[in-house]
């Protein structure tokens, strides 16, 4: 089914949890609210389920008001399938209890069969009489997972599902759970706080910032091209200058760069990015010292001093050959990845 919101506000007393949020999701898309927490991301998940009902504004179901008063349409009667963070599995009921536990509607024989179906799917067969205790967390997560798609829901909601993975598991459990969406075909909207999760699984990537949509696009739409300094912060790490903007371009110790449409005297920030420094013979280019070297199994991590800057140049490098703490090096700057944003712009 199509999801939209329709300039939807969302208040709790003083607090606008949400402000005039206006988003479409298209049938079958992959859509992740990224943002940090309290930014209205879960918020806007329970208002699609009917869970909560906002304070202005309509959510749309296939073009149709589902959570106005006069046309409130209750959670159970959506077709929207929900994944909670913490799973909220029945510790009494077995695996195949849980899954079917959400098939209101159906006989015995069929809920039973519906549900063993959907547990086969998610690789559980073997594990459905038996209990959550007895589960991993990532068995627990293809669960809820299972008991969420069972009924063919025509909207997938799913709140955090991997932040109680360790990082290993939660790598392996994310594929799996991006094939069965592609494979179910239901639209989906997963909230997560973690870039990469949103870049490994969604078609569209909508970022939130206090109660807001601040720009939304494809994973490399937002991080090749990020509308603000917050954007920016959210996908990479960065060593920030602040600057002044003049003649088009920003002056900083470490050279001239371009600052298209910043107004003239306006205070800058320059970001680089970690990847953006490459290291060369000393006497070449700029100059700058190791300060620290750190190895991280596919690259070094390195900070740099460099003359006129008051903080280290942080620089991930290939592991292409070894520099010494103390050594005296020379920087070259890869343009592509320096941005420049208005101060404020974050």
């Amino acid at each position: 089914m199509a999801l939209g919101f329709d300039g939807v506000t969302q208040r709790f007393g003083a607090v606008t949890a949400l402000d005039q949020v206006s988003l479409s999701v298209a049938p079958g898309e992959i859509v992740a609210l990224l943002g940090h927490s309290g930014c209205g991301k879960t918020t806007l998940l329970r208002l699609a389920a009917g869970v909560e009902r906002p304070s202005s504004g309509r959510v749309l179901l296939e073009g149709r008001d589902v959570s106005s008063p006069a046309h409130f349409v209750e959670p159970e009667a959506r077709g929207v399938g929900l994944v909670f963070q913490d799973y909220a599995l029945f510790p009494h009921l077995s695996v195949r209890e849980n899954v079917r536990f959400g098939l209101r509607g159906y006989g015995n024989a069929e809920a039973d069969a519906t549900a063993l179906r959907a547990i086969a799917r998610v690789g559980l067969a073997d594990l459905a009489e038996a209990y959550p205790h007895m589960l991993s967390g990532g068995e627990q997560q293809r669960v809820a997972l299972a008991r969420a798609v069972a009924p063919r829901p025509g909207v997938l909601l799913m709140d955090e599902p991997f932040s109680n993975l360790d990082r290993r598991l939660r790598d392996v459990v994310r594929d799996e759970t991006m094939a069965l969406l592609q494979e179910i075909g239901a639209t989906s909207i997963i909230v997560t706080h973690d870039p990469e999760d949103a870049m490994r699984v969604a078609d569209r990537i909508v970022l939130m910032q206090h109660g807001r949509i601040v720009q939304s696009g494809t994973a490399e739409e937002l991080y090749r091209r990020p509308t603000s300094l917050f954007a920016a912060r959210f996908f990479c790490d960065l060593t920030e200058i602040d600057t002044v903007a003049r003649d088009g371009a920003v002056d900083t110790p470490l050279g001239r760069f371009p600052a298209a449409g910043l107004p003239e005297n306006a205070p800058a920030v320059l970001g680089i990015r970690p990847q953006a420094i490459r290291l060369v013979p000393k006497g070449f280019c700029l100059q700058a010292r190791v300060m620290t070297r750190r190895f991280l199994g596919e690259v070094d991590h390195v900070e740099l001093a460099v003359d006129g800057l008051d903080k280290p140049l942080v620089a991930r490098l290939p592991l292409r050959g070894s520099v010494a703490e103390g050594e005296d090096v020379g920087i070259d700057i890869a343009m592509d990845e320096v941005l420049v944003f208005p101060v404020g712009d974050t």
